[in-house]
């Protein structure tokens, strides 16, 4: 929420829900058998449970949040998933009957969660690999998940951010008015540092009488170097311009969310 937005004066806890949902994806060119195992042990190294739940609880404190709860899983061959309970406000377990504790956190405290599951692909037979999180930060209260937005999409190295927000529910004010959303906002992208906006390329499709916010990104400048998992100093020009073609068409058609001609 910008602090120039005048803040309501509700009548009891604030009802209104706010949903920021993220797919997130890396892209790669690995040239064989052995490059495509090096590059889904590497993701997986580098964005397993333990790291993504560093990343989310940074998220919490980034959005004012409280941690009740963490659920962390490493799968195998590959992937992890992380969801934590938060709450606007500090919890102590010396006010809650220990029957609360042990069995109806979720149920009874919980006002807000963050997940986070990731999904590494590859195929055998163009050579792309792909990586993909999704992240969802589900909050009510005061708490503004759009106030994580730029370290999210700066944690991960990614060639194409998808993202939802929407306002969901009511809230009233004193006087018993009803409030459908508590902060000004026309785009997600009025959110975004201005690095990043240099760049993405981004497209909106709103719906403002619903409360709902999608934007896509993807990145500007594509340099086939960093696209390229293991070993490259022997391709040849042709070979180069093949896969840029080929890394340049798996983002335009996730960007897309279609097939295209080749």
């Amino acid at each position: 929420m910008k602090k120039s937005d005048k803040k309501l004066k509700l009548h009891g806890f604030n009802n209104l829900t706010k949903t920021l949902s993220f797919n997130i994806y890396d892209i790669c060119y690995a040239r064989t058998d052995a490059h495509r195992q090096e590059y889904i042990e590497y993701i997986d190294e580098a964005y397993n449970a333990e790291r993504l739940t560093n990343i989310l609880t940074e998220v919490s404190n980034i959005i004012g949040a409280n941690l009740l709860n963490v659920a962390r899983q490493d799968y195998e061959p590959q992937g992890a998933s992380v969801t934590m309970l938060i709450c606007e406000e500090p919890i102590s377990e010396e006010d809650l009957p220990r029957e609360v504790l042990k069995d109806s956190v979720v149920g009874h405290l919980d006002k807000s969660h963050i997940t986070v599951h990731t999904y590494p692909e590859s195929h055998p037979d163009q050579g792309i690999s792909t990586f993909r999180a999704d992240i969802d930060v589900s909050t009510c209260g005061v708490i503004s998940p759009l106030k994580a937005l730029n370290y999210l999409i700066s944690s991960f190295e990614s060639d194409i951010v998808i993202m939802d927000y929407r306002v969901r529910g009511f809230t009233r004010n004193i006087r018993g008015r009803k409030h459908f959303i508590d902060h000004k906002i026309n785009s997600i992208q009025d959110f975004l540092a201005r690095d990043i906006v240099d760049r993405y390329d981004m497209v909106d499709v709103n719906v403002h009488q619903e409360y709902m916010y999608h934007t896509k990104m993807r990145l500007k400048n594509l340099d086939l170097d960093t696209y390229l998992f293991g070993e490259a100093e022997d391709l040849t020009k042709k070979e180069g311009r093949n896969i840029r073609k080929r890394v340049q068409h798996e983002i335009e058609e996730i960007f897309y969310g279609r097939n295209l001609p080749k």
